[in-house]
């Protein structure tokens, strides 16, 4: 049909279809069904826009997020810690002469947020390649934990995160951190004390700088990693420390002693010049190289507790002499031992004979020790070493202090055996503080681990002794090098004096002659101390070279060397041509 013929077709069945009143009722269809369309299809375009206009919100969402993702700095990503407390910094710590002691480097952690983990399995196999000392078990127990943020690994270095970032796993991720670095290593280990992994003190001058508000400077974020904090510096002389550090170590192999420690105290100011404590460990690296077994990590000369032994006939002589009921020209009647209580006090080295205040020393008699402490009296006796600290516990910058112990109740016998070191046991480093009095005109000054002046230490100081006293102890101290034990602690030109002492050590309840506790108080240059030196050795098994093993042949020796090495450093230049007694004579 064609397309004219369709047309009359269409027009006779409109005419057929036309009704009363001129309508045509199919057109009426037609226009009503157009009418329909045209709605139907508006609805159906707004239906078409909110849909498009959905779908770009939602990709607009997701590629924003994207955006920032890419933009976000992975090593915080998805952290619930705050990075001030990983980065957070500590000011160097300097010797006296400005050499760096302790100082922080620049490092990064590694963490995991474990959500973004794709593959634990592979993650761990990659991880394994680089850090082949990471826990398997404990790192896959991080890798699929249900917490957003995990530490894998603390203060790795620039070489291990290069290569971690070259495998490319999700949801690994770095931390900007410090780490603390000891140049000197374990030779002031327990002077400057070390750091934990999340660069907080743990112990010494570390700790002591938290104790002083730096841990709270870092809780409240003003130590992060580009915060300007001023040096500290220490009364340390690194180059003393190093010679006691040397010597600590070489005694403690030679005589084959389970520990050792000495202390370098200037007698004018407190100030500690140098500390050593062995066996010690690397701040470097303290979680390996601390042996419990051994306390490698205690600080004896100031953690420790120990009977001093006849050193402390130094402190009984001086209390004598102080209370003006003994002098320089009394005698003891040493013939006999002193039988009181049930006990029996005897001589070492017996001369069985009556004894000068200066044989009393010298021969470092228990008896003639015990007969002084009986004419002071029990009050007086407590009194006085109270006085000098040594019953206290002592109040410094370090806090590994202990507290020293006394008998609850002090009868004659308790005084008379305290008189020549047993039944009271101190610290070493207070030891030498006391000491310090008994050499430097009376004055009892706190020790510093700080830098003071000597205007400084005679503002605190606190008179102890009379000046004659101090005088006739230099003599005392001096004839014990000359004449007595201490031999092997004189230096040519520098005229040490110094108390040896050698305590037997308690051993199920009693005390053991074989098994000891040795020291020797040493100051110098006599005439004039400067400075106190004062070695110990516990439990010594190898003698010296025809000598032994009490206190002169082992805490002698090592006194003397520090001495001979140290004096040149510290200025203390020797004298020859002169003896001791002239020259205290001379003073």
């Amino acid at each position: 049909m064609s397309f004219l013929s369709r047309i009359m077709v269409l027009k006779s069945k409109a005419h057929f279809n036309t009704g009363a009143g001129g309508r045509d009722v199919g057109a009426t269809k037609a226009l009503t069904f157009e009418g329909t369309c045209k709605a139907g299809g508006g609805q159906t375009r707004n239906r078409v826009v909110i849909m498009i206009g959905a779908f770009c919100v939602v990709y607009a969402v997701i590629g924003g997020r994207l955006v920032q993702y890419g933009m976000a700095d992975t090593r915080t990503t998805g952290s619930i810690m705050r990075a001030d407390t990983t980065v957070a910094s500590r000011p160097d710590i300097l010797d006296r002469n400005g050499e760096i002691l302790a100082t922080d480097v620049r490092t990064v952690s590694l963490f995991v947020e474990p959500q973004k983990v794709v593959d634990a399995d592979e993650a761990l196999e990659l991880l394994s390649t680089v850090l082949p000392n990471l826990d398997a078990k404990a790192t896959y127990k991080k890798l699929t934990h249900k917490s957003h943020f995990q530490w894998l690994a603390r203060q790795i270095t620039p070489k291990q995160q290069s290569e971690i970032l070259a495998l490319g796993i999700p949801g690994i991720g770095f931390r900007p951190a410090k780490r603390r670095f000891y140049p000197s290593g374990p030779v002031a280990a327990h002077f400057v004390g070390y750091v934990n992994v999340d660069n907080r003190g743990v112990a010494g001058m570390e700790r002591y700088l938290d104790q002083q508000g730096l841990a709270d400077l870092a809780e409240l974020g003003m130590t992060s990693v580009n915060a300007k904090l001023e040096p500290v510096k220490l009364s340390m002389d690194l180059r003393v420390q190093t010679i006691v550090h040397d010597v600590l170590i070489t005694s403690m192999a030679k005589y084959k002693a389970i520990a050792a420690g000495a202390v370098v105290l200037d007698a004018n100011t407190g100030e500690v010049i140098a500390l050593g404590s062995a066996p010690d460990f690397d701040p470097n690296n303290p979680a390996e190289t601390i042996d419990r077994a051994t306390k490698s990590d205690m600080n004896r000369m100031s953690g420790g507790v120990f009977e001093m032994g006849s050193t402390f006939k130094a402190f009984t002589s001086a209390m004598a002499l102080d209370s003006g009921k003994v002098t320089m020209n009394d005698t003891f009647d040493a013939r006999r031992p002193l039988y009181i209580g049930g006990f029996t006090i005897n001589d070492f080295h017996a001369t069985r004979r009556i004894l000068s205040v200066t044989d009393v020393f010298v021969h470092s008699s228990n008896i003639g020790s015990g007969k002084m402490a009986d004419v002071v009296g029990i009050d007086g006796h407590r009194e006085f070493l109270t006085r000098l600290g040594l019953l206290t516990r002592m109040t410094t910058e370090i806090p590994e202090i202990a507290s020293p112990s006394q008998p609850k109740v002090w009868k004659k016998i308790t005084s008379m055996t305290v008189a020549f070191g047993h039944g009271v046991s101190t610290t070493p480093l207070q030891t030498a503080v006391a000491a310090a009095a008994l050499m430097n005109g009376g004055k009892l000054i706190p020790a510093t681990f700080l830098p003071r002046s000597v205007d400084a230490a005679n503002e605190m100081a606190v008179m102890v002794l009379k000046p004659q006293t101090v005088a006739d102890m230099k003599v005392l101290f001096r004839a014990n090098v000359t004449l007595g034990s201490g031999k092997r602690a004189d230096t040519p030109g520098l005229f040490v004096g110094g108390k040896t002492g050698t305590a037997e050590k308690v051993v199920n309840g009693r005390y053991s002659s074989s098994v000891r506790f040795n020291a020797f108080l040493a100051a110098f240059p006599i005439n004039d101390p400067k400075y106190i030196v004062l070695t110990i050795m516990d439990e010594p098994k190898a003698p010296e070279e025809r000598c032994g093993v009490t206190a002169g042949c082992n805490a002698g020796v090592m006194a003397g060397e520090i001495i001979r090495r140290s004096a040149p450093l510290l200025g203390v230049k020797p004298r020859f041509g002169m003896d001791g007694t002239a020259l205290l004579e001379s003073y």
